[in-house]
């Protein structure tokens, strides 16, 4: 059941510290270096190169300039020195090599923020590289950001929740590429001759916790729903909310290498149906979920709060961010929302949505448990049996789109073909929004639009 809990901060920030964090943040050298590495991006093409000539002079100009900002800036983040001086090395043989492909794999292989995870920690971070869900085009980006690791997150990792690659953080401050719905720095999104081994990934915990405050609220507002006190306090605070984000980050993250695991976890190099990178999602979201119910148990604060957090990030912003073109997290979301709704924990009538709270623990700890054994049955099935099962999991709950192919089973499906030909045959949007979510957001849209480039 979901109970009262106690409402207290994780951690103490001292004035000293926000003090400190302005001051990078507002130093000549970090806007300086902000502002050349835009020009400089202004001149790359798609593949982080620069292939007008013409360019080159203004491109080295701009190149010596952010290597003399970096080396200013050095002693506010010491702990980063071997890295930035990498980085700059880096910087210099690009140019020397007439500005192609960049190439910064020696800079990366010392770039190790999992190694010092303590809270308030800065770093000052500056690649070629994409942003998800920003852009694909890898150009330079310039980051300033600071370590988010709540002493309760901490004691969890160390003792249930063990993730050495997790790296929760926030901005301080950000180049164009993260003046969008990016809220992940990864090493893989930089522009390397060669793959390395991943040893870390960053999640900006404060644009996840201030777009989930401002499109939440508007849900809320629009569907009349009357929120629990525990609730409306996560949406009033900003803080709550990171730190909330944080704990449900660390288990989420980790899911993805653990329990019964039909396929590589994190998918990579594997062309799919989108539908089963849903599923992938959503499961780690609901063992976020179904942790939380036991650390709530536990008297863990904010456990609460991340019950709250996955499900009305999943039910009101997923499903209506984005494009209807393979949205996979939308589709997680309307998964949810309608399983609910089908086993009457929540209801939308008279134009306001309710929801029986003390049932909502078992029915979502019940859907993420229909996701788990799909996964068990699936090690012994092969694949296409697999996206069969899985098909008919989704399509058990959401309709498909009457022009579907899937949705007319093995008759209609090419499944003596190439698993290439069944992942063809889905369509962009194969399960599109209800007439409940068509019209929240019609109501909504402007405000999940203005949470692009959001911090707090």
């Amino acid at each position: 059941m979901l109970a009262a809990a106690a409402h207290r901060p994780l951690t103490v920030e001292p004035s000293a510290a926000a003090d400190a964090r302005a001051d990078l943040a507002s130093h000549p050298a970090w806007l300086r270096l902000r502002d050349d590495v835009g020009a400089l991006r202004a001149l790359q093409v798609k593949d982080g190169s620069i292939p007008d000539t013409d360019a080159h002079p203004e491109a080295r100009r701009l190149a010596a300039a952010i290597a003399a900002a970096v080396s200013t800036l050095v002693p506010f983040v010491p702990h980063d020195e071997d890295y930035l001086a990498a980085v700059t090395k880096d910087l210099a043989r690009w140019v020397d090599d007439g500005f192609g492909v960049p190439d910064f794999l020696d800079s990366l292989v010392l770039f190790h923020p999992e190694r010092l995870r303590v809270d308030g920690l800065r770093h000052l971070v500056l690649f070629p590289m994409y942003t998800q869900n920003g852009s694909t085009d890898r150009r330079f980006e310039a980051v300033l950001l600071e370590v988010r690791w709540p002493d309760v997150v901490a004691h969890l990792e160390a003792t249930r929740f063990s993730n050495a690659m997790f790296v929760p953080v926030r901005f301080l401050d950000f180049t164009a590429g993260y003046d969008t719905n990016s809220a992940v720095l990864f090493p893989e999104t930089v522009a390397v001759r060669e793959i390395p081994v991943f040893t870390w990934g960053a999640i900006f915990a404060d644009r996840e916790a201030a777009r989930f405050r401002r499109v939440v609220r508007a849900a809320a507002e629009t569907t009349r729903l009357a929120l629990p006190p525990d609730a409306a306090r996560l949406l009033d605070d900003q803080r709550l909310a990171e730190e909330t984000f944080v704990l449900w980050d660390l288990v989420h993250d980790r899911t993805h290498m653990r329990g019964d695991l039909p396929f590589d976890p994190f998918m990579i190099k594997q062309r799919m149906p989108y539908f089963l990178y849903s599923l992938e999602e959503l499961r780690c979201d609901l063992t976020a979920f179904r942790h939380a119910v036991a650390l709530e148990r536990d008297g863990v604060p904010h456990a609460r709060y991340v019950q709250y957090a996955v499900l009305f990030d999943r039910i009101f912003r997923f499903p209506v961010t984005g494009t209807r073109v393979r949205n996979y997290d939308g589709l997680g979301g309307q998964l949810l929302f309608a399983s609910l709704h089908q086993h009457h924990v929540l209801d939308w009538t008279d134009s306001r949505l309710t929801v029986d709270w003390p049932r909502v623990p078992d029915a979502v700890i019940a859907l993420g448990e229909q996701i788990e054994q799909l996964y068990w049955r699936s090690i012994d099935r092969p694949k296409t049996a697999h996206w069969l099962a899985a098909y008919e999991l989704v399509s058990g709950t959401l309709t498909p789109h009457p022009a579907s192919v899937w949705a007319g089973g093995t008759a209609a499906l090419p499944v003596d073909g190439l698993p290439k030909d069944l992942t063809d045959a889905v369509l962009p949007d194969e399960f599109p929004l209800s007439m409940f979510y068509e019209a929240l957001a019609r109501k909504i849209g402007d405000v999940v639009a203005s949470t692009s480039g959001i911090t707090a």
